[in-house]
């Protein structure tokens, strides 16, 4: 049983780890600013382990959690479930159909791997459970039961997906060890267990849910209020660009971007624009900042022509240079059609450089992943 539950937990954690690795060419993570309080109610499918006499059964919990930062959620979870099992019948069929109650706690902490509209995770998880355990009707000890306290633990993979700013389908597999002894005989006369298995009990629960943060999602962070100005332009920087307001011969310049010693903008990288696994497809995490791009461009007075970059990671292999070349320009397509569609004025101008032009290390996937990205380029007077 062990065996099995390792094996079904390994394939989770290949197929999370792939689903991380989806965007193999371009995007990088946008500073995270989420830090929430969230319901999570579920519903859980137990598969037992051999030692519990038991069958596959059901369940129900919640849990209320907290977002700490980019990497980790803590959470404190509830559980029920509930399972027939054959005790006191032995290898004689007959006597199946005793019921089994387990009703426990944990604590929770996540560890995500990635935040994204598509969250994959790994979790760890301690607490106590009580299970109450009676045999059938049919059983010679005529529904005896026993109820027994114990700590558990769970090890898991899991992910999250992200409908709306306060709507999350959540679904993880977990294997849980239970300290608590197998029952393998339950005295007619008083109910208590007649033999024990004390071997540490593995069973596997797979969860499937919803999350609904509380509260409105943060957006960028608010910048600190500025001194009070002195009246002169020298002294101002309305754009907030690092060049005073005499010289700036582009006021208004978007946030995050490169600019020259005049104020005007060069480049701006488009952090966390990224694409549907081998298409060029943007996901809802994409479009939300391009939006914010889109607003800015639009009220932005400079309307110079913008080459719209993109370009990929260098994944060693000469073979997947053309394609990801072909694949960086129809991305770099997708991203001025949905710009125009946002009412940008400016001329647009998609560019695909494939691997060209790296600012990192490819040997690294720290560095690839920094290689994957999106930028405008405003193109000369």
């Amino acid at each position: 049983m062990t065996k099995k539950i390792l094996l079904a937990m390994g394939l989770a954690s290949a197929m999370t780890g792939l689903s991380a690795q989806a965007d193999d060419d371009y995007g990088s993570t946008s500073t995270f600013m989420d830090d929430r309080f969230y319901i999570a109610p579920f519903g859980s499918y137990l598969h037992t382990g051999g030692d519990t006499k038991g069958f596959d059964g059901w369940g129900a919990g919640g849990a209320v959690g907290k977002i700490i930062n980019e990497y980790f959620n803590v959470e404190v979870r509830g559980f029920w479930q509930g399972y027939g099992n054959s005790i006191g019948g032995g290898s004689n069929p007959n006597y199946a159909g005793g019921q089994t109650d387990l009703a426990g706690g944990t604590i929770d902490l996540q560890y995500y791997f990635m935040r994204d509209a598509f969250s994959p995770y790994a979790v760890l998880a301690l607490g106590g459970m009580n299970t109450s355990a009676r045999t059938g009707d049919n059983s010679p000890y005529h529904g005896k039961g026993k109820q027994q306290s114990s700590f558990i633990f769970e090890l898991g993979v899991g992910a999250t997906y992200e409908l709306t700013d306060n709507f999350l389908l959540r679904g993880d597999v977990r294997y849980r060890g239970n300290t608590a002894n197998a029952l393998s005989g339950i005295n007619p006369v008083n109910g208590d267990a007649m033999s024990q298995n004390t071997d540490l009990l593995s069973d596997m629960v797979v969860n499937l849910g919803f999350v609904i943060p509380l509260g409105e999602k943060p957006g960028a962070v608010a910048e600190a209020p500025a001194a009070a100005p002195v009246d002169e332009c020298a002294n101002r920087d309305t754009d907030h660009d690092g060049v005073n307001d005499c010289d700036d011969k582009c006021p208004g310049t978007m946030k995050g971007s490169k600019i020259d010693d005049q104020g005007c903008p060069i480049v701006m990288e488009l952090r966390g624009v990224n694409f549907q696994f081998d298409s060029d497809e943007l996901t809802p995490g994409a479009k939300r900042i391009l939006d914010g791009a889109a607003d800015q461009l639009v009220a932005f007075p400079e309307k110079r022509d913008i080459e719209v970059a993109g370009y990929a990671s260098d994944e060693g292999r000469p073979d997947k240079r053309q394609y990801n070349l072909n694949l960086s320009q129809r991305r770099s397509e997708s991203v001025v059609r949905y710009l125009k569609a946002k009412g940008v004025a400016n001329k647009l101008y998609a560019k695909g450089y494939g691997v060209e032009y790296p600012i990192a290390d490819n040997r690294t996937e720290a560095g690839r992943e920094k290689n994957r990205r999106v930028e405008l380029r405003w193109m000369g007077d």
